[in-house]
């Protein structure tokens, strides 16, 4: 399939938004086209066969008219949007890392195969790496997600899976800045605080953000920093100063979902906050068509500061680099030494 788009690359609204199920509604199409948000994201909930999806990131575009992002989770183990029998299953990160003869070359050929699924479908940004730094206090549903705990292990890996997305014509999303591994509780249905002092947030957490601060697109996290102040990353002005000045990250910055429960007050509330501390985009991914006129009313416009970013971000978009996958299949077999997990 091919689309002819028209108008700006960057889009208008300042937001993502999800859809309902595996195909476009009417209803739908009519709100994207008069919100004009920046992008889209999927989700399993909307994910069926390849043919289906291919579809599906095509409605979505031709909505808009004009060639918008389309994100995805697709870390591999519990994270994973794309699965079998139409797609790869993958492993946890941690595992692949625990496990492959050159941990960096190995997360490097499995997002350069991971790429090569997500563009076959018209998904162009994937919501990886996740540089956060796992440890012992690491909350379950995080931990397996991380790539190691010394922070130049897991800066190096989330290098390599940053350039096997982009050499597949995928752009990362790094998260969770400036640093979810702290985090005790799962912030899908609480809210963290992480008490570690200053220095230590930057010698540990913020090191691998600071190594990855090129990087075209980010997420926050929704965790209190108590050394800086008592409000969640996401909705902190100070931690935004944080992720743009310490860190240096100079990139598209969006919310991590608004919907989760570690944020309180109601939608449009989570939203302009998220918008008044920083943030460059609101991230909704429920598809509800209420909750997102909601965001939609909260988050205005892209900034000029924000269409510059976007324009930025969009730009690092390339085709992917010519590849033979089977023998990029081949040689993960062989730095798996014969393949764990299945794969």
């Amino acid at each position: 399939m091919t689309l002819a788009m028209t108008g700006g690359a960057t889009g208008r609204l300042a937001a993502i938004f999800g859809c309902l199920g595996p195909e476009l509604l009417p209803v739908e199409r009519d709100f994207f086209r008069d919100a004009d948000p920046f992008g889209f994201i999927v989700f399993a909930r909307n994910v069926d066969s390849p043919s289906q999806l291919r579809r599906l990131t095509y409605d979505l575009r031709e909505a808009v008219g004009r060639d918008a992002p389309i994100l995805v989770d697709q870390e591999g183990g519990r994270v994973q949007r794309l699965r079998a029998p139409h797609w790869r299953e993958w492993a946890p990160p941690l595992d692949t890392v625990a496990t492959a003869r050159n941990p960096s070359r190995a997360m490097w050929v499995r997002s350069r195969l991971m790429a090569h699924e997500l563009r076959g479908v018209g998904l162009d940004a994937n919501c990886a790496p996740c540089a956060d730094i796992a440890g012992d206090q690491t909350h379950p549903f995080l931990k397996n997600r991380c790539y190691g705990t010394a922070p130049e292990v897991v800066a190096q890996i989330s290098r390599a899976v940053a350039d096997g997305l982009l050499a597949g014509g995928v752009l990362p999303v790094i998260k969770h800045l400036p640093g979810h591994g702290r985090a005790t509780a799962d912030t899908h249905h609480d809210l963290p605080t992480v008490t570690a002092d200053r220095d230590e947030l930057a010698r540990t957490d913020f090191a691998p953000f600071r190594a990855l601060n090129d990087m075209p697109m980010a997420m926050t996290a929704h965790i209190i920093f108590s050394a800086y102040d008592s409000l969640p990353a996401t909705q902190s002005a100070a931690m935004i100063g944080v992720i743009r000045d310490e860190i240096g990250f100079g990139g598209l910055l969006m919310t991590d979902d608004l919907n989760m429960n570690a944020l309180d007050g109601d939608l449009a509330t989570r939203t302009a906050r998220s918008m008044a501390a920083g943030c460059d985009l609101a991230l909704h991914c429920k598809g509800v068509m209420d909750e997102m006129l909601a965001v939609a009313g909260a988050c205005g416009d892209q900034s000029p500061a924000t269409q510059a970013r976007a324009q930025a971000a969009l730009a690092q978009r390339r085709a992917p680099e010519p590849v033979d996958i089977d023998a990029l299949e081949a040689e993960f077999r062989g730095l798996m030494s014969g393949g764990v997990h299945g794969q």
